[in-house]
């Protein structure tokens, strides 16, 4: 049953070297017809459900939603509570970044109803910002986090470390620095050279080389010894949070329950069936005009993908996963899920944790998770 809905906003005033994200950088935007095609999309996901409960999470992404007018967040969120109702509680988190511009409608988004928000604060070193590609301060973001602080419940910030040449001591003192504002949730990633990004060009160039595997590894390790102590735990690989403060969201996901996705390059899942949107902002517009939704990927499911999608999401949190609950759902027998002999090899290594039927990935683990994933899931539910 979806409980979760997902607005993706595509637009960005700058395109990041290191982001593979859908977003894209427009002069203009016509707020009008965004307005239409959005809830057009919206309305079609709702009548394509067969399950209609309450929403519990709704998460504006990007792209970069703070650029949204506050009045357009409210029109979509008005008729989310039309078509679905919303839960007791319900957690609804927008992404945005820490510029001044967009922290003067903190407060008219708070009015619209954000109660969450996530800034890509990503460093609190001018320099690397200016290396990153981002538009704004580190004196603009610490404002921004502060005026945030005031208008919204739950707040998040991400930050990017395992840079090019960065050592434990200066993570150690920047992430020092980020703890002490005090945030409720923290997003902490390694930088990645995606293909198609400009540092991936970068690096073909030689301009820069990224950081190695093991001084990676070992800033993971500081990063999770840090967070702990600070009594803000990881609960998934790059994610931080005091209990009880988690994404709800974003569990959603991890725990592979199902959701709504709306809006350019959206994906969705529900009643096993995998949607996902036209990605192009204007293949997207024309795409709604002309068939009613964004659409342009329907397919079902089959058990063994749907399960392997499962473990793949499930074995990056701290809580790790249950064998039998996931045997129950997709029918499939434990052992044809997980390679028992590589488990048990990694489990007696200290990097997979087994508590019953519950299973998951150590502390020590977790810098290796791709590769420990693609030893443990059978390569006939990863193949099909």
């Amino acid at each position: 049953m979806a409980r979760s809905l997902y607005i993706h906003w595509p637009f960005c005033l700058a395109k990041c070297p290191y982001c593979d994200f859908n977003s894209h950088v427009r002069e203009r935007t016509d707020t009008g017809a965004w307005k239409a095609a959005l809830l057009a999309d919206m309305r079609a996901e709702h009548a394509a459900s067969k399950s209609r409960p309450p929403l519990e999470s709704i998460f504006f992404g990007g792209g970069t939603p703070s650029l949204m007018p506050p009045a357009l967040v409210s029109d979509l969120l008005g008729e989310a509570e039309r078509l679905w109702g919303f839960a007791t509680g319900i957690e609804i988190t927008l992404e945005g970044n820490p510029s001044s511009v967009e922290a003067d409608n903190f407060a008219d988004l708070s009015r619209a109803g954000i109660n969450r928000v996530s800034l890509g604060v990503q460093s609190l070193r001018p320099d690397v910002l200016q290396f990153l590609g981002r538009l704004h301060g580190v004196e603009e973001a610490l404002a921004a986090v502060e005026t945030a602080q005031k208008h919204f419940g739950r707040v998040s910030i991400d930050l990017i470390y395992a840079r090019p040449d960065q050592s434990a001591e200066e993570w150690q003192q920047e992430l020092t620095e980020a703890l002490a504002l005090g945030t409720s949730h923290m997003s902490l990633y390694q930088l990645t050279i995606e293909p198609a990004t400009r540092f991936a060009t970068d690096v073909r160039l030689g301009r820069f080389n990224p950081l190695q595997d093991d001084p990676a590894a070992d800033l993971l390790g500081l990063t999770r010894e840090m967070t702990e102590a600070a009594g803000i735990p990881a609960y998934e690989i790059s994610n931080h949070a005091q209990p009880g403060e988690e994404s709800r969201h974003n569990l959603t996901y991890w725990r592979y329950r199902d959701y709504h996705g709306i809006g350019p390059g959206a994906h969705g899942r529900r009643g096993g069936v995998a949607t996902m949107r036209h990605k192009k902002p204007e293949n997207f517009l024309a795409a709604v005009t002309a068939q009613g939704d964004g659409i342009s990927e329907h397919r079902v499911l089959n058990k063994r993908e749907a399960a392997s999608e499962a473990l793949l999401m499930g074995l990056r949190l701290r809580e790790g996963i249950g064998l039998a609950e996931m045997s129950n759902r997709f029918g499939i027998a434990p052992d044809q899920m997980i390679d028992r002999k590589k488990f048990e090899f990694y489990r007696d290594i200290g990097m997979i944790w087994e508590h019953g039927e519950r299973i998951g990935v150590t502390g020590a683990g977790m810098p290796l998770l791709d590769a420990l994933l693609a030893e443990l899931v059978r390569d006939e539910l990863v193949e099909t």
